[in-house]
């Protein structure tokens, strides 16, 4: 799946640190980072600026240190918005959602793997998908000790840090290992496996194979492989315009050109031809 560097940033971070987790959190955590804009000023968030976030198949776990807390939009023609909060839990997701970045805010947060719902949240991933679940819902109290410790951290580095020791203490004891179908299914999706040869080989029934991935992954199979297929698309870097669109959907397994075209609307929003006018700079964070 895609790594998705500014997952949870503002689209104009001034400094952004990346890297990976240590061993014990590697099988849940794909990559860790945080995002520092510097100074605000004054004027920063008196006009509304939209962005969609794209789907990369992943869930994010994210905590805000400036700024307002995260506010999303329910539609297009929703203008005013509501707030989730500063320590958040971005489920995985089949499609876009648009958020205010009108301030640029403060913020460190990791990008997680199948599998981590249970072992960080104690839950499994498809109640957490589509959607964005308050951290408190899911660690208590811990989730404002959290989110005041990071606070106090004086750096992105020391962040981070902080992070990777306060994700260890959530880890329970004896994390559940993925299954090992849903792991193999997992990589057959990546390389553009029919769904249908991922049921049968993993031996079990449709519908006991279908609770197990959504278990781990969050979203059912078919939904994932669309979102795979587009990321296959969004890999080649389409703001370039190097190549046609039809050629890079044919090359990603989309049928035909009409296929394609209505995979992308529904999954982020607007059309190719809109997002390329866009020229986003990270090909998930689009300004809408």
């Amino acid at each position: 799946m895609l790594v998705d560097p500014i997952a949870g940033s503002a689209h104009n971070a001034r400094m952004l640190l990346m890297r990976a987790p240590g061993p014990s959190l590697r099988p849940f955590v794909r990559t860790m980072w945080a995002a520092d804009p510097g100074a605000v000023g004054q004027d920063a968030g008196r006009v509304s600026v939209r962005e969609h976030v794209l789907p990369t198949g992943d869930m994010h776990l994210v905590f805000r240190l400036s700024g307002p807390p995260l506010r999303l939009f329910a539609d297009g023609a929703d203008s005013v918005g509501y707030t989730v909060g500063f320590a958040i839990v971005g489920g995985a997701r089949s499609a876009f959602y648009a958020r205010d970045v009108s301030v640029a805010a403060r913020s460190v947060g990791v990008q997680l793997r199948p599998g981590a719902a249970r072992a960080l949240f104690g839950v499994p991933a498809d109640e957490l998908a589509e959607r964005h679940t308050p951290l408190d819902a899911l660690w208590g109290a811990q989730a404002s000790e959290a989110l005041e410790r990071l606070h106090a951290a004086s750096s992105p580095g020391a962040r981070l840090t902080l992070l990777e020791v306060l994700l260890n203490e959530r880890l329970r004891p004896l994390p559940r290992a993925m299954h090992p179908a849903v792991a193999q299914a997992l990589l057959g999706l990546g390389r553009g496996a029919a769904v249908s040869d991922l049921v049968d080989a993993s031996g079990y029934s449709h519908r006991r194979f279908i609770a197990l991935f959504r278990d781990a992954a969050g979203l059912p199979p078919k939904r994932l492989e669309r979102v795979l297929r587009f990321q296959r698309v969004m890999a080649e870097e389409p703001g370039s315009g190097a190549l046609p669109w039809a050629e890079l959907a044919l090359q990603a397994g989309y049928s035909d050109q009409p296929h394609f075209n209505r995979d992308f609307l529904q999954i982020t929003g607007m059309t190719p031809q809109a997002y390329r006018r866009a020229s986003p700079s990270s090909p998930n964070h689009v300004r809408a």
